[in-house]
């Protein structure tokens, strides 16, 4: 098949993701609690065979712009994603878009996961906007101790409440090239995700003075000219197709008990 040399999204891509993020119609809930939720929605036909998965969270005290901060600053990523191995930005395309890296930790004995995207942002008068879809580039190629998975479409979508409140939802279509057991999409819908969630919003509370210790006025995703990552062009890209990565089938695997005392130490690494 050709190669085929990816486009940055244009404002009909994110006026499609936010309409996605706050549809209802064809979604089942995982989880509800009070102000968050987890849904899932079955594919949508012969083209994609891959779940979406969508999380939701009201921030009553956190404003918008700093979740949205949050989430493009890689230094700080550590404090609130307990699932991630190594986050890394690549290059630039454009004053809103970029390329990246990033590894994440899967429920044990299930092999951990890393993907390449080209992510792009928007802001808007009433939301901010974050997506990424995955890529190839050239430097880095999938790695032997690591699944090479597949986004085919996810983000976040910020939605002002008001002046110091938001509403923070997660939608995300990702292969992860390998049949999983029930035990692993059952504890990521009804575990994890939620975790992430409260954990980005103790997150956001504690931005602020994290951030004036740590460059306070560096802010590339707000001020382009301060972007110092090497220019690439689209051409040196291509979209990641799913077919031409290995599956694995990892259906059969039984869940391993993690040590709370590991749990809890990365807990005090994080905090």
């Amino acid at each position: 098949m050709a190669r085929q040399v990816p486009d940055i999204p244009d404002d009909s891509v994110f006026l499609s993701f936010q309409a996605q993020c706050e549809s209802h119609e064809g979604w089942t809930c995982y989880y509800n609690k009070p102000g968050i939720g987890v849904w899932m929605k079955p594919p949508g036909g012969r083209s994609c065979l891959v779940h979406t998965v969508k999380g939701s969270m009201t921030f009553p005290d956190v404003a918008a712009e700093t979740v949205y901060d949050v989430l493009h600053d890689t230094g700080y990523r550590k404090k609130w994603d307990v699932n991630m191995i190594e986050t890394r930005d690549i290059a630039r395309l454009s004053v809103n878009a970029d390329v990246g890296y990033y590894s994440w930790k899967c429920p044990k004995p299930v092999k951990n996961r890393d993907v390449v995207t080209l992510r792009s942002w928007l802001v808007m008068p009433d939301c901010y906007i974050i997506i990424n879809f995955s890529v190839k580039h050239s430097m880095y190629p999938p790695r032997r101790d690591l699944i090479r998975a597949v986004s085919f479409l996810a983000g976040y979508l910020i939605k002002i409440n008001g002046p110091t409140s938001c509403t923070l939802t997660y939608l995300a279509q990702v292969d992860p090239r390998g049949s999983l057991p029930k035990w692993v999409v059952n504890k990521s819908s009804q575990y994890l995700a939620p975790k992430i969630l409260q954990k980005l919003h103790k997150a956001s509370l504690q931005y602020p003075a994290w951030k004036k210790k740590h460059n306070s006025d560096f802010k590339p995703w707000l001020n382009p000219e301060q972007n110092t990552l090497p220019r690439i062009s689209l051409n040196e890209l291509s979209l990641q197709r799913a077919e031409s990565l290995e599956h694995v089938d990892e259906s059969q695997v039984c869940e391993v008990k993690e040590d709370r005392g590991d749990s809890e130490e990365e807990e005090g690494k994080n905090g």
